[in-house]
């Protein structure tokens, strides 16, 4: 029994951490009590394990060691800064803004709100990075006036929820930085080969609000006129828009000859600060120019998509590192609440303790991952993971399903950090050596693991919706009208469609992995058989002796050997002279 125990120390371990896990014990601790535990008896069984084990007392000695490599890793730095960076607008009334001016963008059409709901958003999450904060801020704002106009509440559910989890998997996520640290791979790359299919999922989201506007269009009906505060103006919007396009393609041909490749980019941001400046002083000056709404859309548009482009623009284009972004978008993100007169200490206060408190979470999370990492390593919990995925029939296909599933039914009860730090580390070097790309890996995970938001009954954003939804019925402040609660079962009802979709997103992004693959760029081809290789021979620059073994101009002394000829016996030819190897040789 002792050598059975012994021989299969690394499948007991995972599977009492599993254990551990679902009694409800803080993730940290179990992990390093779960690590510790197992040392002991590893070191206990060791001489029974026939050379399975590999633990010793001194082996304690390298914790030291690898909790450094963990506070010193530049990459984690990234995560408090985003973190701070979401707070911030959060707490700026950025959200609100975005939503209201969004919203009657959208109003005139069927399914408008929820349009916006997705839209805003994709928005918050390439801007904050936090899945609270995103569906806490759409669900007090947006969730009264959907039920307000008659939206059907398991849809508006849904919508909301699923759209605050985009911000898992558009960049900046806070998982992507998790997962290349985990996979030991460029947060950069992460980013880039995140950045499709995030956008992709955003579409079919509102593929699917478009569906439910045809099957079903009284769930979600268009604003009424009267509730369109800021009017019409469509085509001044468009008109706006136009000029913009104008001014930037005017001053890309202007700057091309002094800045390159660069001057699109420069030229873009020309025309957009023209739009915004004409805007600011129409609205400030009451010019009229634009109509209201073309107004507020630019005014209110502008800033976060300024705040996207100095994060993840500066990172795409080499000019930033993820942590100097993060720094830069924290930066932007005090200027943005500054501009609104809304940075208070209150602000900073609130953002400070909250980024704290997620950091040190994520920093034990980590160290315990490192305890744990190093006994199961010790007891080859490794290979054994290794030889259990590697063998599974279907090769790449089979491992890339029975992974997926695994992570999906673990989302049940893990969250996205749990799963990241646990599981990524145990899957990562199977699907290297089956010679998957691990980036493609990483985003694989993240849209899978984007589930764990969604799954019902432990789903973290249907806990955050569940927070902020109404549970009895209210009077409504515009309408008077008294609105009926939302009770859990329609959250979880809404949200099983777009569990759907996530699942979908999984299968384009296997079926489809050029969606990710871009981000090593189109690299110019190189036909093998056009490759030529020519060895000169010895002899004086341009003229070939024929040896096949020097460099042009390289001669050897007393010239090369093969072009000697032997001596005329009969002619009385001198062979040359000998060499004189007391000086050095001559190379002119």
């Amino acid at each position: 029994m002792i050598e059975f125990i012994a021989v299969n120390m690394a499948p007991i371990m995972f599977a009492s951490l599993i254990v551990f896990l679902l009694l409800g014990y803080p993730v940290a601790f179990a992990l390093a009590a779960n690590g510790l535990l197992f040392f002991w008896i590893g070191v206990e069984l060791a001489p029974y394990s026939g050379g399975t084990i590999h633990l010793s007392w001194p082996l304690l000695n390298a914790l030291p060691d690898r909790f450094w490599g963990v506070m010193s890793n530049d990459t984690l730095l990234a995560i408090p800064f985003f973190t701070f960076m979401g707070i911030v607008l959060e707490r700026s009334g950025m959200a609100e803004d975005l939503l209201d001016t969004v919203g009657q963008l959208f109003g005139p059409i069927r399914g408008g709100l929820a349009y916006a709901v997705i839209f805003v958003g994709a928005l918050l999450a390439a801007t904050t990075g936090v899945v609270a904060a995103s569906v806490i801020a759409m669900g007090l704002i947006s969730l009264p006036i959907m039920l307000r106009y008659g939206y059907d509440r398991r849809v508006a559910s849904g919508v909301i929820a699923a759209s605050g989890t985009l911000a898992q998997i558009i960049p900046p996520s806070l998982v992507l930085i998790v997962l290349a640290d985990q996979l030991g791979r460029s947060v950069g790359d992460m980013y880039a080969g995140a950045l499709i299919p995030g956008l992709v999922l955003t579409g079919i989201y509102m593929a699917y609000v478009l569906i439910m506007t045809i099957v079903r269009p009284n769930s979600m009906p268009a604003l009424p006129k009267e509730a369109r505060s800021l009017g019409s103006g469509v085509t001044s919007l468009f008109i706006a828009l136009l000029i913009c396009a104008g001014v930037a393609y005017a001053a890309h041909v202007y700057l091309t000859p002094t800045y390159g490749e660069n001057a699109d980019i420069l030229g873009a941001t020309v025309g957009v600060a023209f739009i915004y400046a004409v805007a600011v002083l129409d609205k400030g000056m009451k010019i009229n120019l634009m109509s209201r709404l073309a107004q507020q859309v630019i005014i209110v548009l502008i800033p976060p998509l300024a705040l996207i482009f100095l994060v993840l623009g500066t990172i795409f284009l080499g000019i930033a590192t993820p942590t100097e972004g993060g720094a830069m978008g924290a930066v932007g993100a005090l200027a943005m609440a500054a501009a609104k007169g809304r940075l208070t200490m209150d602000v900073i206060r609130s953002a400070l303790t909250s980024t704290t408190r997620l950091s040190a979470f994520v920093l034990f999370i980590l160290i315990g991952s490192r305890v744990f990492s190093l006994t199961f390593y010790g007891v080859n919990g490794h290979v054994w993971v290794e030889h259990l995925l590697v063998s599974l029939p279907g090769g790449e296909v089979g491992f890339l399903i029975a992974v997926n599933a695994l992570v999906f039914f673990l989302a049940f009860f893990l969250d996205f950090f749990e799963l990241a730090f646990i599981i990524v580390p145990l899957l990562a070097p199977a699907a290297d050596k089956l010679g998957i790309d691990l980036i493609w890996f990483g985003v694989l995970l993240g849209v899978n693991m984007q589930t764990s938001f969604m799954h019902p009954p432990f789903g973290f954003a249907l806990f955050y919706l569940r927070s902020v939804a109404a549970r009895v019925p209210y009077l409504d402040r515009v309408t008077g009208k008294q609105i009926a609660p939302v009770t859990t079962g329609q959250i979880y009802w809404g949200s099983v469609p777009f569990v759907g979709i996530q699942v979908l997103m999984v299968a384009l992004t296997i079926m489809f992995p050029q969606m990710v693959m871009h981000y090593k760029g189109a690299g110019a081809g190189v036909d093998p058989n056009t490759i030529k290789i020519e060895v000169p021979g010895f002899g004086a620059p341009g003229q070939d002796n024929g040896g096949g073994l020097g460099l042009p101009g390289l001669q050897p002394p007393g010239g090369n050997p093969l072009d000697r000829k032997p001596a005329d016996q009969g002619g009385g030819q001198q062979n040359p002279p000998a060499n004189d190897l007391s000086q050095p040789p001559s190379f002119n």
